[in-house]
């Protein structure tokens, strides 16, 4: 019936009210480059790089807008659209008729582009025309991809205009009178510090509206769900410390009379006033895919939408589908493919009031925030201790705008952000069916991000076998082989790899208790994973998106899972990469605070474990290490890169690696060779 209904209003705007225009205002090219001297890339020829600044305005009168928040609190202009203002870059073939046709929108990390090093193998993170380095080896435009790159985030850095960022309106009461409201920030202190900024890292943070409000409350405790224990408020202000030791008065920043103690929790909620609104992030990441595919006047046309993320932009994308942003405001679908890598099971602070975009949720750090909260999987499923039935799908308007999905996950995610929950029933003891447009892929043994090779050495803790912080597994390569295989499942109907994942009903996916890990001498397993909890927000936190109670009440935790792993302790189930299949180490995805003043048993954020296997029996004899020795695994180097080669292959056929990936991957595999047998164990 609301799907009827919908198309009952859209069908009366067209014919009473014309043509419905209110997703992009104007479009503003302030610079137009050809890429590498017009350096052609096969087929589609030359790049182009545009960029400049696109100005949204947004309908609150819309129906779908209905769920940005405060959306109806929002200075109007003449038209009573809400404007938000973003900049933009766009890659695209020079000649429109060798595109082909296929956008790829960046939902930027934290106003960065990963774009260009995720896909293109580039060793820095600009769009520089004229730097072969900014470019890598060009994945996007042999594919002939039209990139799009645009802000969708309020309070990014302001450290730089290279970063991507969100222009939005504050929003009042109707009367002009300041909205006001509670915010949270919290920090893990690993080392004592006189002054704490309230924001998140380094993003803007909402200032303090009145420094003696009552609601202002500074807290401390020794672990993730230790008791909480005020701190006076004679002991700490709005303030900071100047490098001359001089302390001033600031409503971004609080400073404690002794300091901020080593090893201890600091939460601190507060009143803040004018809250921005956060939403409109959604609107515009959906609207700049229409106005390229359905805007005749475009300067970036295309035929179909692609949108990714990582991280927390892959936890974004799942927001987006979940509020239901992949219909327009013209009722056309927005985006035909969504890839989000890295999200686990979490959404995010991406519209609420008072919310802060770039606060995440791992096990250590960023507690509480409404990141990892229900519902989980694409399909809808039932919480009988709520009563609540919803699904990430659940509130899309027309379910032929369900787009195809890649949900890509590292071993990382399974410990730090409950990734078992978007594929396991809510009490953790089956397995969910997945909706028939939806891929799961899981990268076995990978931490969050990809990191370098040789693990650099004062990463190494003093243990014998050496362990080091920081997992050089390769996930890099599946990334590529993936979005081609998301653009020939998007462009062509060509159907990608089934679903690759550890399941309960194959013994893949275990508790952590069930975990067979082997004894490696000086590295202990994690005792525990990051929780999803069922948190109560307060009573308008459903209706309106408004959070009254801070911090959350925490009811029962939903039971997550983690892979299980072989005798060498890398993980099985799932996609397993040429360093699991022809093993020369142990690639584990978490890593605990060993080097932490406090909570050691606790896990590192991002980072995996790395342990190279020793290389002979004496060698393993010596440490007591139970995991079998490089010489008695292979008869010789050539078995070995016999081995890595057959792994490349299979990898191949099934569709997690790119052909032109092929010798990269073995020649990685022959470098693990030589560095492991250099005495590197």
């Amino acid at each position: 019936m609301h799907r009827f209904l919908y198309a009952l209003f859209i069908a009366f705007l067209v014919v009473v009210g014309g043509e419905v225009r209110a997703e992009v205002i104007r479009v503003e090219v302030e610079s137009e480059t050809v890429v590498l001297n017009g350096r052609a890339f096969g087929a589609y020829g030359a790049y182009e790089l545009l960029e400049g600044c696109i100005t949204f305005g947004i309908d609150p009168a819309h129906p779908m807008n209905a769920r940005i928040v405060d959306l109806q609190r929002a200075p109007r202009n003449e038209n009573g659209l809400v404007e938000a203002t973003a900049n933009f870059a766009v890659l695209q073939p020079v000649d429109s008729d060798r595109r082909r046709g296929v956008g790829v929108v960046e939902v930027s990390n934290r106003g960065g582009m990963f774009s260009p090093s995720y896909f293109n193998r580039a060793s820095t993170s600009s769009l520089d025309p004229s730097d072969p380095e900014a470019w890598g080896d060009a994945l996007l435009m042999r594919q002939g991809l039209t990139v799009i790159w645009v802000g969708w985030q309020w309070d990014v850095p302001r450290d730089g205009d290279e970063r991507l960022r969100l222009q939005v309106p504050r929003a009042r009461h109707h009367d002009g009178s300041a909205i006001s409201g509670l915010v949270r920030s919290d920090w893990v202190i690993d080392e004592a510090v006189q002054t704490l900024s309230v924001a998140h890292r380094d993003h803007v943070a909402y200032p303090a509206a009145d420094f003696d409000h009552p609601d202002n409350l500074l807290t401390m405790r020794t672990g993730r769900n230790a008791p909480r224990q005020t701190i006076p408020r004679a002991r700490w202000q709005f303030a900071r410390t100047t490098d001359d030791g001089v302390t001033v008065s600031d409503s971004t920043h609080i400073t404690l009379q002794g300091g901020f103690e080593a090893g201890m929790i600091y939460e601190l909620v507060y009143r803040a006033e004018d809250p921005a609104v956060v939403g409109l992030g959604l609107a515009a990441i959906r609207d700049v895919i229409s106005h390229a595919k359905y805007d005749a006047d475009t300067r970036f046309p295309v035929e179909h939408g692609i949108a990714v993320g990582v991280s927390q932009t892959g936890r974004f994308l799942r927001h987006f589908l979940y509020q239901g942003f992949n219909t327009d405001e013209q009722g056309r679908p927005a985006y035909d493919g969504i890839y989000a890598i890295t999200a686990g099971a979490g959404r995010g602070s991406f519209n609420h009031r008072f919310a802060q975009p770039s606060r995440d949720a791992h096990r250590y750090s960023a507690f509480f925030y409404p990141t990892d909260i229900f519902p989980f999987t694409s399909q809808v499923q039932h919480d009988p201790r709520t009563w609540q039935s919803d699904g990430l799908l659940a509130h899309a308007h027309h379910a032929d705008h369900i787009p195809k999905m890649f949900q890509v996950n590292t071993g990382y995610e399974y410990w730090g952000r409950a990734a078992s929950l978007i594929h396991t029933t809510v009490d953790g003891t089956r397995d969910m069916a997945l909706h028939p447009n939806e891929r799961i892929y899981h990268l076995a043994s990978a931490q969050h991000f990809p990191w370098q090779f040789p693990p650099p050495e004062e990463m190494q803790q003093e243990t014998d076998p050496a362990v080091y912080r920081g997992n050089p597994l390769d996930q890099s390569v599946n990334y590529r082989a993936l979005l081609v295989r998301m653009v020939e499942w998007v462009d062509e109907e060509t159907a990608p790899p089934e679903s690759q994942y550890p399941r309960i009903e194959t013994g893949t996916l275990a508790a952590v208790e069930a975990v067979d890990a082997p004894a490696i001498p000086g590295l202990a397993f994690p005792k525990v994973m990051h929780t999803a909890y069922r948190a109560d927000y307060g009573p308008r936190w459903r209706t309106d998106g408004v959070v009254t109670a801070q911090p959350p009440r925490l009811d029962s935790p939903f039971p997550g899972r983690v892979p299980q792993v072989d005798s060498l302790g890398n993980e099985v189930g799932g996609v397993r990469n040429v360093g699991v299949r022809a093993p020369l180490a142990t690639y584990l995805p978490w890593n605990l605070r060993v080097d932490a003043p406090a909570n050691k048993n606790e896990m590192t954020d991002f980072y995996g474990t790395y342990v190279p296997l020793p290389t002979t029996k004496a060698k393993k004899e010596a440490t007591g290490d139970p995991r079998p020795s490089i010489e008695t695994l292979y008869d010789s180097r050539s078995a070995y890169q016999d081995q890595v080669q057959q792994a490349a292959d299979a990898l191949i056929e099934q569709g997690f690696l790119l052909p032109d990936d092929r010798e990269r991957v073995v020649e990685r595999a022959a470098q693990v060779w030589t560095w492991v047998h250099e005495g590197h164990e």
